[in-house]
């Protein structure tokens, strides 16, 4: 069997017979390790993005919007009304190792050289740059797009405190938003056009209003523009905050759906008595816990989610309707089939398919196909559509 394509599957044929090594060799917990871990392995694809711009920026405060931490939580960047970013620091996805997030020294000094600066931060280790301004952008900031830009980087212009902008606004009687955000934006595009970038896009963003105004733009664009082996990890990665990132994320895991599978109808060909059910089972549990973790549906993710937003855990898991909310077990993962005897009538029917030479393999494996694809798009569905739902309820304010 060929590697899956898509740019989102690491399951090859080496994976695919150390799993069978395993299946043959091994007890059934250590294999089903083994599986689970094969399946993992692109979701440990390291992606590194830099946040860099002048002191005050807001560059602290972004680095922790985007991992999904306020300026207060557990390992978010410091902040404060002074540049508090002397050196280069690293700061870990909460959920995601793998995803790092840099918060670079600010720019703008009188003697600030672009290159220098990029040596000096170690300009090779990082996917893109996000160069972030809270004015105006300045001679710092296209040195520094156009040194990124020779040496073959992506890079992305970001207005931050946008919030205060639309504040300060809201005093007119002649306020209108949308003609407030495009005057804002052509204003930047002008001003780097002024010093030496062509056609700029500028991304306006309140890092703590992450879910309105560009964000969804920023992370569209990202999403485009990264290799295909990273751009699953940035899509799991993004804090589910707007229900364009709900679809996005949705569409995402359903293209993992069909490597899973396969991998499900690989071991339904093994004639093993029980196996092909008990990896079936582990197989859809530790996809489904994804899915939760990926939608901000787990626990901690949703208490983070009531301190933002005022709402009790209560209420927001009153609009969750899926079963699986209620506990990731066997009885609630057969319930996705409707029956627990089907399972299983089709697990002992795999088996003995699966001792009929080639024509049993290939039924056996299909039925496997079928049986773990239907589980696992039945439950990427009620976990997406629960996320919406919480994602609405959160932002419904009290009349």
């Amino acid at each position: 069997m060929d590697a899956l394509d898509e740019g989102y599957c690491v399951i090859g044929q080496d994976e695919l017979e150390e799993i069978k090594e395993a299946l043959s060799t091994e007890d059934l917990p250590t294999a089903i390790n083994k599986i689970k871990d094969v399946l993992e392995q692109q979701d440990r694809v390291e992606l590194n993005i830099a946040v860099t711009g002048e002191s005050g920026s807001g560059k602290s405060t972004f680095v922790n919007a985007f991992r999904g931490l306020g300026d207060e939580d557990e390992g978010s960047a410091k902040t404060g009304v002074v540049e508090t970013t002397m050196k280069t620091e690293v700061y870990h996805h909460p959920k995601y190792e793998n995803v790092k997030v840099w918060d670079l020294p600010g720019i703008g000094t009188p003697n600030f050289k672009a290159d220098e600066y990029l040596e000096q931060v170690q300009f090779e280790r990082y996917d893109f740059f996000i160069i972030i301004a809270s004015d105006r952008f300045k001679e710092c900031h296209t040195q520094l797009a156009k040194e990124i830009m020779r040496m073959g980087k992506m890079f992305y212009f970001v207005r931050s405190k946008i919030d205060t902008n639309i504040n300060a606004e809201k005093r007119k009687k002649s306020f209108d938003q949308e003609k407030t955000l495009n005057t804002i934006r052509t204003d930047c595009e002008k001003e780097l056009m002024k010093i030496g970038i062509e056609a700029p896009d500028v991304f306006l963003i309140s890092c703590f209003e992450l879910c309105k105004y560009d964000f969804n733009l920023l992370q569209e664009r990202m999403e485009k523009d990264v290799s295909k082996h990273k751009r699953h990890v940035l899509m799991l990665a993004i804090p589910n905050i707007t229900l364009e990132i709900n679809e996005r994320k949705k569409k995402a895991l359903e293209k993992s759906i069909v490597q899973v599978s396969i991998l499900s109808a690989f071991v339904a060909a093994i004639p093993v008595p029980g196996l092909s059910f008990a990896v079936d089972l582990a197989i859809v549990k530790n996809e489904i816990e994804k899915y939760y973790s990926a939608f901000g549906l787990d626990d901690s993710s949703l208490q983070m989610l009531c301190e933002r937003s005022g709402k009790t855990i209560e209420e927001l898991k009153d609009v969750m309707k899926s079963p699986l909310y209620n506990g990731i077990n066997s009885h609630t993962i057969l319930s996705l089939l409707g029956a627990t005897s089907l399972q299983i009538t089709e697990s002992a029917a795999e088996y003995t398919f699966s001792l009929i030479p080639v024509l049993g393999t290939v039924i056996a494996g299909g039925m496997s196909y079928l049986t773990v694809s239907r589980m696992l798009q039945k439950a990427l569905n009620e976990i997406a559509e629960d996320a919406k739902n919480v994602l609405m309820a959160s932002l419904e304010t009290e009349v």
